[in-house]
């Protein structure tokens, strides 16, 4: 142990919400020489800095300013790589042949004289919201039990428990219930309005703003732990010591500032109801690509303020998973009972669009994304040959007159 800390700092769901930097970045590198700089995962993804960047520059920000990180759902390979995965906790990531840890599953720090074990779980929920691609050969165990097991091998050299939780703000007060020994669990996944710090017996259940709007933090207190959250303070100056850091992030919002279109009035000067704007969607699909039916999930894209003209970035924030669609094999057994389907995928991944509704009986295959075909479905017979972000675009944008006139 290198280092004294007085306090521990976790941010979470960042997703790429790179706009924030100038806020971000001073107060985090101001913070770092006395704080243990946490993450509890969803760094990745989300903006189009992460799709014109494939997360260099969020990668950059980590190694330079954090301490230790909890995996998430979104961006799970990257906790993988050289330099970030020697930065991940995680006690109930396993492979699933063997069973062994996929990360060291925990780090001990010192924290006003206290040794404190830093662990972190991800929920098993949100583990299935991986792409089945990105989790083959890997498994989740159930956090309470892993971390119970994890306690009772350190708990003679360790005096604090904290766990970075990638759960959800409800499931981490269960967990605390679980888990007694813990002193304070950091919540992140949920984009819940629970905050807290909520009280479970002696266990304090705290997070901090998503989107990189705050952060939480707790520090040890008499013979216990008090924990609080705060906002991110206004815009300041980065320091010189991340000036290059700050030029790659400027130059990227110059790329994303590139107008595409005109917003159409249904969606102009409002935030986005993506539920609408997917629903006409797949009925554009539907009667433009004749498929036989078209079913497209809410989660797909983010709510988004537009204004007059849509630009890149706006586009990317929209739709910033870069979806394909593809043509998709209903899984055996709901042929005859589509309106069974749509429960299930409704169960797994949330509301639904779908054209036509009702779904007509019989029907074998659906034009889809392809992580719902991939993690869902029954797979991909074959690409439609557009992302889910074109047909985005053509529906919410007129051309540009410039546009038009190039065109001609």
């Amino acid at each position: 142990m290198s280092r004294t800390y007085g306090q521990i700092v976790a941010t979470t769901d960042l997703h790429s919400a790179l706009d924030q930097a100038h806020r971000l970045l001073p107060h985090l590198h101001a913070l770092k020489e006395t704080s243990l700089i946490a993450d509890c995962g969803d760094f990745f993804e989300g903006t189009g800095y992460y799709r014109l960047g494939k997360g260099a520059i969020e990668r950059e920000i980590l190694t330079t300013l954090y301490d230790v990180l909890a995996p998430g759902n979104h961006g799970w390979p990257h906790y993988f790589e050289p330099g970030l995965r020697e930065m991940t906790v995680c006690a109930n990531a396993v492979e699933a042949a063997t069973g062994r840890p996929l990360f060291d599953r925990l780090r001990v720090v010192d924290v006003h004289g206290r040794r404190v074990a830093v662990t972190a779980v991800i929920g098993v929920s949100a583990f299935h919201a991986i792409p089945a691609d990105q989790r083959a050969g890997h498994r989740v165990t159930d956090p309470a039990t892993a971390l119970r097991e994890l306690m009772l091998e350190h708990h003679h050299h360790v005096d604090s428990w904290i766990v970075l939780s990638h759960a959800g703000f409800d499931e981490d007060l269960k967990l605390a219930g679980a888990c007694p020994f813990v002193d304070v669990i950091f919540a992140g996944h949920c984009h819940s309005d629970a905050y807290g710090p909520a009280h479970v017996g002696d266990t304090l259940v705290v997070k901090g703003g998503e989107l990189a709007a705050g952060y939480a933090a707790a520090e040890p207190v008499g013979s216990g732990w008090a924990a609080r959250t705060a906002f991110f303070p206004a815009p300041a100056t980065v320091p010189d010591e991340l000036a290059v850091l700050d030029e790659k992030i400027a130059s990227t919002c110059r790329m994303l500032a590139r107008p595409l279109g005109t917003v159409s009035a249904p969606y102009r000067d409002a935030v986005l109801d993506r539920h609408r704007l997917l629903q006409d969607v797949a009925f554009r699909l539907h009667t433009g690509l004749g498929a036989d039916a078209v079913i497209l999930n809410d989660t797909a894209l983010r709510p988004t303020h537009l204004g007059d003209v849509l630009t890149l970035g706006d586009l990317l924030a929209i739709e910033p998973f870069d979806n394909q669609l593809v043509h998709a094999v209903l899984p055996k057994g709901y042929a005859a009972s589509p309106d069974n389907l749509l429960s299930h995928l409704t169960e797994q991944t949330g509301p639904l669009a779908v054209a036509p509704r009702p779904l007509p009986q019989g029907i074998r295959s659906v034009l889809t994304t392809d992580y719902l075909a991939d993690t869902h479905l029954g797979g991909r017979t074959h690409q439609a040959g557009l992302r889910l972000g074109d047909a985005v675009r053509r529906t919410l944008t007129a051309p540009l007159p410039d546009q038009e006139e190039g065109a001609r």
